[in-house]
């Protein structure tokens, strides 16, 4: 099977007919689907669909969208359409805790992920030299009450200057305000681990070991101004045993931390992460 070049995503009220138009509208451009993954909820009443397609030679996402338009107008489509051979240009934001970090940044070079890391952002020196290590340009933003503001604007200007797509916090511990949530509205990935709300604040896996808990997990989800509350895209959990100790449960969370992460930014890059109100849709 041929390699899609690329991906279309719509959604729109739910309406007979909508599948065979877009077929068609594709066809009648000389391209041809390879995968196609469509969903429709019951409770919103709303249609999504994700069609990946291999395209003539010189078709370009403007000029595909053209072709497109009478369709998009006709059922009124919410859609995008995306050149699959163009990577995502991510910038990465880090604190102290390096896992997150190391797992994208292997990833990347592996081609596991689609990104290619413009810079690391942290409030802290110590990953400075495993960005010199990758060849990466590394940004030292120390943040007290009396300069978040003042870094804050310099990060808003980086991601402009360095024309980035995704924002990924890698563990990064410090709360973006409400201005820069909705300035980059869809655009940021978070992660946290499962024992919040529970074991807010300093030492949470020593508490939740404490408290005797028998799973660990981890829940990456967009950004909004509502702190860890935004619309999730990946979550998984590890089983604690009796004789797991709090070291342990901190080694199986950062694991799963890495993993859920890299999961999510894997669906967002590759295009298959839609927002159904406070939901996802993910497809495979």
């Amino acid at each position: 099977m041929a390699k899609p070049d690329f991906v279309l995503l719509v959604s729109c009220v739910d309406r007979k007919g909508i599948v065979a138009a877009i077929a068609n509208s594709i066809a009648a451009q000389d391209c041809n689907i390879v995968h196609n993954a469509q969903f429709g909820d019951a409770d919103s009443g709303r249609f999504f669909m994700r069609v990946t397609f291999t395209g003539p030679t010189g078709m370009t996402t403007e000029s595909f969208g053209r072709g497109f338009l009478p369709v998009a107008a006709a059922f009124d489509l919410q859609w995008q359409v995306h050149d699959l051979s163009v990577k995502q240009r991510a910038l990465i934001m880090v604190s102290k805790g390096g896992h997150c970090l190391n797992d994208l940044l292997y990833r990347a070079v592996t081609g596991y992920l689609p990104i290619e890391v413009t810079s690391i952002v942290s409030n802290h020196e110590i990953w400075r030299r495993r960005a010199e290590h990758e060849g990466i340009p590394y940004h030292y933003l120390p943040i007290t009450p009396a300069t978040k503001a003042e870094q804050e604007q310099k990060l808003l200007a980086l991601i402009e200057e360095q024309q980035v797509d995704l924002i990924i916090l890698a563990r990064y511990m410090q709360v973006l305000s409400d201005s820069a949530c909705r300035a980059l509205q869809g655009k940021v990935i978070n992660i946290h681990h499962s024992s919040l709300p529970a074991f807010k604040g300093a030492r949470p896996y020593h508490r939740a070991w404490e408290r005797g808990v028998k799973m660990v997990g981890a829940t990456a989800h967009y950004v909004t101004p509502d702190l860890d509350e935004g619309p999730i895209i990946a979550q998984d959990v590890s089983t604690v045993d009796h004789a797991d100790t709090a070291d342990d449960l901190i080694a199986q969370g950062q694991e799963t931390e890495s993993r859920v992460l890299t999961r999510a930014v894997k669906a967002h890059c590759e295009h298959r992460v839609m927002l159904n109100g406070q939901r996802t849709v993910v497809f495979k």
